[in-house]
Protein backbone atom coordinates (compact mmCIF):
# COMPACT_ATOMS: atom_id res chain seq x y z
CA UNK A 1 0.00 0.00 0.00
CA UNK A 2 1.00 3.16 -1.08
CA UNK A 3 1.74 5.88 2.11
CA UNK A 4 -0.19 8.52 0.39
CA UNK A 5 -3.39 6.14 0.60
CA UNK A 6 -2.44 5.22 3.80
CA UNK A 7 -2.34 8.73 5.30
CA UNK A 8 -5.44 9.67 3.51
CA UNK A 9 -7.08 6.80 4.71
CA UNK A 10 -7.74 7.57 8.45
CA UNK A 11 -8.60 10.31 10.81
CA UNK A 12 -5.40 9.94 12.63
CA UNK A 13 -2.63 7.84 12.71
CA UNK A 14 0.64 7.14 13.87
CA UNK A 15 3.75 5.56 12.29
CA UNK A 16 7.23 4.97 13.63
CA UNK A 17 10.97 5.18 11.83
CA UNK A 18 13.12 1.98 12.91
CA UNK A 19 16.68 1.60 11.84
CA UNK A 20 18.88 -1.22 10.81
CA UNK A 21 22.29 -3.00 12.94
CA UNK A 22 25.54 -1.64 12.19
CA UNK A 23 26.73 -5.05 12.62
CA UNK A 24 25.87 -8.37 11.63
CA UNK A 25 25.87 -9.61 15.66
CA UNK A 26 22.88 -6.93 16.55
CA UNK A 27 20.68 -7.95 13.98
CA UNK A 28 18.47 -10.26 16.18
CA UNK A 29 17.86 -7.44 18.58
CA UNK A 30 16.77 -4.66 16.11
CA UNK A 31 14.71 -7.94 14.47
CA UNK A 32 12.63 -8.22 17.79
CA UNK A 33 12.56 -4.49 18.05
CA UNK A 34 11.16 -4.28 14.83
CA UNK A 35 8.48 -7.14 15.35
CA UNK A 36 7.35 -5.58 18.48
CA UNK A 37 6.65 -2.28 17.10
CA UNK A 38 5.37 -4.11 14.24
CA UNK A 39 2.86 -6.02 16.50
CA UNK A 40 1.47 -2.25 17.59
CA UNK A 41 -0.24 -1.80 14.29
CA UNK A 42 1.35 1.59 13.36
CA UNK A 43 -0.26 2.90 9.74
CA UNK A 44 3.05 2.53 8.41
CA UNK A 45 7.20 2.02 8.89
CA UNK A 46 10.09 3.48 7.66
CA UNK A 47 13.09 1.71 7.70
CA UNK A 48 16.71 3.84 7.43
CA UNK A 49 19.17 3.55 5.01
CA UNK A 50 21.87 3.29 7.55
CA UNK A 51 22.84 5.40 10.44
CA UNK A 52 24.18 9.16 9.70
CA UNK A 53 22.91 7.83 6.23
CA UNK A 54 25.16 5.15 4.98
CA UNK A 55 24.58 2.20 3.34
CA UNK A 56 22.74 -0.40 5.08
CA UNK A 57 22.58 -3.81 3.53
CA UNK A 58 19.79 -4.85 6.19
CA UNK A 59 17.16 -1.70 4.98
CA UNK A 60 15.71 -3.41 2.03
CA UNK A 61 14.94 -6.98 4.03
CA UNK A 62 13.81 -5.63 7.13
CA UNK A 63 11.38 -3.13 5.38
CA UNK A 64 10.24 -6.25 3.07
CA UNK A 65 10.20 -8.06 6.68
CA UNK A 66 7.22 -5.12 8.27
CA UNK A 67 5.32 -5.45 5.04
CA UNK A 68 5.19 -9.32 4.20
CA UNK A 69 5.62 -10.92 7.70
CA UNK A 70 4.31 -8.02 9.79
CA UNK A 71 0.98 -6.74 7.53
CA UNK A 72 2.37 -3.78 7.82
CA UNK A 73 3.24 -0.96 5.23
CA UNK A 74 6.76 0.26 4.63
CA UNK A 75 9.00 2.30 3.21
CA UNK A 76 12.52 1.86 2.70
CA UNK A 77 14.82 5.09 2.80
CA UNK A 78 17.35 5.61 -0.03
CA UNK A 79 20.25 7.94 0.06
CA UNK A 80 22.45 9.23 -3.33
CA UNK A 81 25.18 11.48 -2.24
CA UNK A 82 27.73 9.00 -1.77
CA UNK A 83 26.31 6.15 -4.61
CA UNK A 84 27.06 5.98 -8.25
CA UNK A 85 24.76 5.78 -10.34
CA UNK A 86 24.68 2.50 -10.93
CA UNK A 87 24.37 1.07 -7.40
CA UNK A 88 21.36 3.82 -6.96
CA UNK A 89 19.07 2.00 -10.45
CA UNK A 90 20.47 -1.33 -8.83
CA UNK A 91 19.05 -0.47 -5.40
CA UNK A 92 15.30 1.04 -6.88
CA UNK A 93 15.42 -2.28 -8.90
CA UNK A 94 15.76 -4.60 -5.79
CA UNK A 95 13.23 -2.11 -4.11
CA UNK A 96 10.96 -3.04 -6.89
CA UNK A 97 11.51 -6.82 -6.83
CA UNK A 98 10.95 -6.89 -2.72
CA UNK A 99 7.31 -5.39 -3.89
CA UNK A 100 8.15 -2.10 -1.37
CA UNK A 101 5.88 0.13 -3.41
CA UNK A 102 7.61 3.43 -1.42
CA UNK A 103 10.98 5.30 -0.97
CA UNK A 104 11.92 8.32 0.72
CA UNK A 105 14.52 10.32 -0.98
CA UNK A 106 17.15 11.47 0.58
CA UNK A 107 20.28 13.33 -0.29
CA UNK A 108 22.30 12.20 2.77
CA UNK A 109 25.11 12.92 4.74
CA UNK A 110 28.07 14.23 3.23
CA UNK A 111 31.05 11.64 3.72
CA UNK A 112 33.22 13.19 6.89
CA UNK A 113 36.39 12.42 4.51
CA UNK A 114 38.36 15.15 3.14
CA UNK A 115 39.36 13.46 0.02
CA UNK A 116 35.35 13.26 -0.77
CA UNK A 117 34.84 15.14 -3.94
CA UNK A 118 31.38 17.08 -4.59
CA UNK A 119 32.33 17.13 -7.88
CA UNK A 120 32.89 14.08 -9.10
CA UNK A 121 29.26 12.46 -7.72
CA UNK A 122 26.85 11.22 -9.89
CA UNK A 123 23.89 13.08 -7.06
CA UNK A 124 24.06 16.15 -5.30
CA UNK A 125 20.39 17.07 -4.09
CA UNK A 126 17.53 14.74 -2.86
CA UNK A 127 15.65 16.23 -5.97
CA UNK A 128 17.96 14.76 -8.91
CA UNK A 129 17.42 11.17 -7.06
CA UNK A 130 13.95 11.38 -7.04
CA UNK A 131 14.38 12.12 -11.02
CA UNK A 132 16.06 9.02 -11.11
CA UNK A 133 13.51 6.86 -9.27
CA UNK A 134 10.83 8.89 -11.88
CA UNK A 135 12.85 7.94 -14.81
CA UNK A 136 12.90 4.49 -13.75
CA UNK A 137 9.39 3.81 -14.95
CA UNK A 138 8.45 2.25 -11.71
CA UNK A 139 4.94 4.01 -10.05
CA UNK A 140 6.68 4.14 -6.21
CA UNK A 141 5.07 6.74 -3.71
CA UNK A 142 8.48 8.77 -3.34
CA UNK A 143 8.64 10.79 0.08
CA UNK A 144 10.97 13.53 1.23
CA UNK A 145 12.60 15.22 4.03
CA UNK A 146 11.87 19.04 5.25
CA UNK A 147 13.34 20.88 7.52
CA UNK A 148 10.55 23.02 10.21
CA UNK A 149 13.60 25.75 11.01
CA UNK A 150 15.27 25.45 8.05
CA UNK A 151 17.70 23.25 6.68
CA UNK A 152 21.25 23.46 7.93
CA UNK A 153 23.39 24.07 5.12
CA UNK A 154 20.06 26.42 3.40
CA UNK A 155 21.65 30.43 3.11
CA UNK A 156 18.38 31.57 4.36
CA UNK A 157 14.40 30.43 4.88
CA UNK A 158 13.05 31.71 1.62
CA UNK A 159 15.53 30.08 -0.12
CA UNK A 160 14.76 26.79 1.57
CA UNK A 161 11.43 26.87 0.47
CA UNK A 162 12.42 27.43 -2.72
CA UNK A 163 14.36 24.31 -2.66
CA UNK A 164 11.50 22.21 -1.41
CA UNK A 165 8.89 23.84 -3.91
CA UNK A 166 11.59 22.56 -6.47
CA UNK A 167 11.40 18.93 -4.74
CA UNK A 168 7.57 19.10 -4.69
CA UNK A 169 7.47 20.23 -8.63
CA UNK A 170 9.86 16.89 -9.27
CA UNK A 171 7.60 14.56 -7.63
CA UNK A 172 7.60 14.26 -3.93
CA UNK A 173 4.25 12.82 -2.58
CA UNK A 174 4.64 13.95 0.64
CA UNK A 175 7.61 15.38 3.63
CA UNK A 176 8.48 14.00 6.64
CA UNK A 177 10.13 16.63 9.00
CA UNK A 178 13.13 16.51 11.31
CA UNK A 179 12.61 16.41 14.70
CA UNK A 180 11.00 19.55 16.93
CA UNK A 181 10.21 20.06 19.54
CA UNK A 182 8.24 23.30 19.28
CA UNK A 183 4.61 22.56 17.36
CA UNK A 184 4.19 26.75 16.90
CA UNK A 185 7.61 26.00 14.65
CA UNK A 186 5.78 23.87 12.43
CA UNK A 187 2.57 25.81 12.50
CA UNK A 188 4.70 28.83 11.31
CA UNK A 189 6.61 26.58 8.47
CA UNK A 190 3.38 25.20 7.32
CA UNK A 191 2.01 28.48 6.44
CA UNK A 192 4.82 29.75 4.90
CA UNK A 193 5.01 26.47 2.44
CA UNK A 194 1.47 26.87 1.74
CA UNK A 195 1.88 30.33 0.78
CA UNK A 196 5.14 29.29 -1.40
CA UNK A 197 2.13 26.80 -3.18
CA UNK A 198 3.49 23.30 -1.74
CA UNK A 199 0.53 21.71 -1.03
CA UNK A 200 1.93 18.06 -0.75
CA UNK A 201 1.15 16.19 2.30
CA UNK A 202 3.25 17.45 5.73
CA UNK A 203 3.80 14.96 8.07
CA UNK A 204 5.46 15.71 11.59
CA UNK A 205 8.23 14.03 12.78
CA UNK A 206 8.25 13.70 16.44
CA UNK A 207 10.97 12.05 18.80
CA UNK A 208 10.42 11.21 22.29
CA UNK A 209 14.06 11.80 24.17
CA UNK A 210 13.70 9.48 27.03
CA UNK A 211 17.65 10.21 28.06
CA UNK A 212 19.44 13.04 28.66
CA UNK A 213 21.91 12.25 26.49
CA UNK A 214 19.70 12.43 23.40
CA UNK A 215 19.15 15.81 23.98
CA UNK A 216 22.76 16.85 22.73
CA UNK A 217 22.86 14.11 20.12
CA UNK A 218 19.32 15.38 18.67
CA UNK A 219 20.09 19.20 18.63
CA UNK A 220 23.47 18.45 16.53
CA UNK A 221 21.96 16.03 14.12
CA UNK A 222 18.84 18.32 13.63
CA UNK A 223 19.72 22.21 14.62
CA UNK A 224 16.50 22.14 16.57
CA UNK A 225 15.37 24.81 18.99
CA UNK A 226 14.70 23.62 22.36
CA UNK A 227 12.22 25.54 24.42
CA UNK A 228 12.58 26.37 27.60
CA UNK A 229 10.14 23.86 29.47
CA UNK A 230 12.06 21.35 27.72
CA UNK A 231 15.26 22.44 29.05
CA UNK A 232 13.70 22.50 32.50
CA UNK A 233 12.50 19.13 32.00
CA UNK A 234 15.33 17.23 31.31
CA UNK A 235 17.37 19.48 34.12
CA UNK A 236 14.89 18.08 36.45
CA UNK A 237 14.62 14.31 35.57
CA UNK A 238 17.69 13.32 33.58
CA UNK A 239 19.56 12.18 36.31
CA UNK A 240 16.87 9.47 36.88
CA UNK A 241 16.33 7.42 34.01
CA UNK A 242 13.10 6.03 34.79
CA UNK A 243 12.01 9.44 35.18
CA UNK A 244 13.55 10.88 32.76
CA UNK A 245 11.40 8.33 30.09
CA UNK A 246 7.92 8.75 31.51
CA UNK A 247 8.60 12.87 31.14
CA UNK A 248 9.98 12.44 27.73
CA UNK A 249 7.50 10.43 26.65
CA UNK A 250 4.89 12.72 27.92
CA UNK A 251 6.31 15.70 26.22
CA UNK A 252 6.02 13.24 22.87
CA UNK A 253 2.26 12.62 23.84
CA UNK A 254 1.67 16.21 24.82
CA UNK A 255 2.82 17.38 20.88
CA UNK A 256 1.60 14.77 19.43
CA UNK A 257 -2.19 15.43 20.88
CA UNK A 258 -1.69 19.14 20.24
CA UNK A 259 -0.93 18.65 16.42
CA UNK A 260 -4.28 16.00 16.22
CA UNK A 261 -5.90 19.43 17.95
CA UNK A 262 -4.81 21.29 15.36
CA UNK A 263 -5.50 19.64 12.13
CA UNK A 264 -2.63 17.49 11.52
CA UNK A 265 -4.06 14.18 10.78
CA UNK A 266 -0.43 11.95 10.92
CA UNK A 267 2.36 11.77 12.86
CA UNK A 268 5.84 10.25 12.39
CA UNK A 269 7.90 8.83 15.43
CA UNK A 270 11.62 8.39 15.51
CA UNK A 271 11.04 5.12 17.74
CA UNK A 272 15.00 4.74 17.94
CA UNK A 273 14.18 0.85 18.15
CA UNK A 274 12.81 1.13 21.54
CA UNK A 275 9.40 -1.24 21.48
CA UNK A 276 8.68 0.40 25.26
CA UNK A 277 8.74 3.86 23.98
CA UNK A 278 6.20 2.93 20.86
CA UNK A 279 4.19 1.03 23.12
CA UNK A 280 3.61 3.72 25.82
CA UNK A 281 3.31 6.34 22.78
CA UNK A 282 0.33 4.24 20.96
CA UNK A 283 -1.43 3.57 24.73
CA UNK A 284 -1.15 6.96 25.73
CA UNK A 285 -3.07 7.81 22.11
CA UNK A 286 -5.67 4.47 22.28
CA UNK A 287 -8.61 6.65 22.68
CA UNK A 288 -7.83 9.10 19.74
CA UNK A 289 -6.59 6.42 17.58
CA UNK A 290 -9.64 4.22 18.25
CA UNK A 291 -7.37 1.22 18.86
CA UNK A 292 -6.60 -0.85 21.92
CA UNK A 293 -2.65 -1.62 22.27
CA UNK A 294 -2.78 -3.39 25.88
Amino acid sequence: MKITDVINKKEYSVSFEVFPPKTDSAFESVESAVHEIASLRPSFMSVTYGAGGGTSKYTLNIAKNIKDKYGVPSIAHLTCVSSSRDTVRDMIGRIKDAGIENILALRGDIPNDPSFDMNSIDYHYAVDLIREIKNSGVDFCVGGACYPEMHPEAPSKKEDIIHLKEKADAGFEFFTTQMFFDNNLLYNFLYRIREAGITVPIIPGIMPITNAKQVKRAISLSGSFVPQRFINLVDKFGSDPDAMMQAGIAYATDQIIDLFANGITHIHVYSMNKPEVARAIMSNLSSILGKNTD
